[in-house]
């Protein structure tokens, strides 16, 4: 058989973009998250219970969850059989998101997690369907786009409380918020680590942007922000494109193939 060089828009990439909290699976949200609740006087304001640091990076994240979406979204959009739990990444509990993007600029596509900490197998089929079908900002992924998608996972970790609405670091950690908006309902909003980075926004331009993506309408002033309650965390990220090989130990793609990979000069070839 022929061998074929990997388009360059292929590759395979794991690494820490910057949590672990365990929540309601209520808590569903997309790549920023908005809930509210009526605050009458003397109510709770049902902040997030206090943070674990339980669990360590250790480089948990692996490509073949990536892969294992795809094949979970690939098997709900063609009608087949669903995917074997997969043996080649633990299945252990952790907050997480699924992200789907596509074409070679690589636009958003759907992006949706939970803080509620999931066993992976069973968390990464229901959010990788989630993310591709229910982000409520996206028409749902059509089998025609299926072959253009590029999945990321982002495993959360290292939650720890901000003393105000600075006490982040700009590309290493995510930020969650819960704040009080203008009607007096209580709103909860997150950014993964990368976001701003990517928007090359500073710490007010993010918080502001949070904000308004979490619902607040009213204007936003020095003490609005001061009022906010600020949780960071750092994320485990990997991600892998659709049509890119598939380490052999992997087993079959989606379509039911097989490759061998080979490494030359940096190059993924499939023979």
């Amino acid at each position: 058989m022929p061998k074929q060089l990997i388009p360059p828009s292929c590759r395979a990439s794991e690494g820490h973009s910057g949590l672990t909290m365990s929540r309601s699976r209520s808590s569903s949200s997309s790549c920023f998250s908005a809930k509210k609740q009526k605050l009458d006087d003397g109510a709770s304001s049902n902040k997030l219970p206090a943070l674990s640091n339980g669990l360590s990076s250790g480089g948990v994240v692996r490509r073949e969850m990536c892969m294992f979406c795809l094949d979970e979204l690939h098997s709900h959009l063609y009608k087949t059989e669903p995917p074997r739990s997969p043996t080649t990444f633990p299945n252990t509990a952790y907050p997480l998101f699924v992200t789907w993007s596509i074409g070679k600029e690589e636009s958003l596509r759907g992006c949706v997690g939970t803080f509620t900490a999931l066993n992976l197998h069973s968390g990464l089929r229901e959010y990788a369907i989630t993310s591709a079908i229910r982000d409520s900002r996206f028409a749902p992924i059509t089998q025609e786009e299926f072959p253009q998608l590029t999945c990321s996972v982002s495993l959360l970790l290292h939650f720890e409380e901000g003393r105000n609405y600075r006490d982040w670091q700009i590309g290493v950690h995510g930020i969650r918020i819960e704040f009080v908006n203008e009607k007096g309902y209580q709103r909860t909003a997150t950014y993964l680590p990368e976001v701003a980075r990517k928007q090359g926004w500073n710490h007010l331009e993010t918080i502001d942007s949070l904000l308004r993506k979490g619902g607040y309408r009213g204007t936003i002033t020095e003490a609005v922000r001061q009022s906010i309650h600020l949780t960071r965390y750092r994320s485990e990220k990997a991600t892998y494109a659709h049509g890119c090989p598939r380490p052999i130990e992997f087993g079959p793609n989606a379509a039911g193939v097989k490759a061998t990979i080979m490494t030359v000069g940096g190059c993924n070839i499939r023979s």
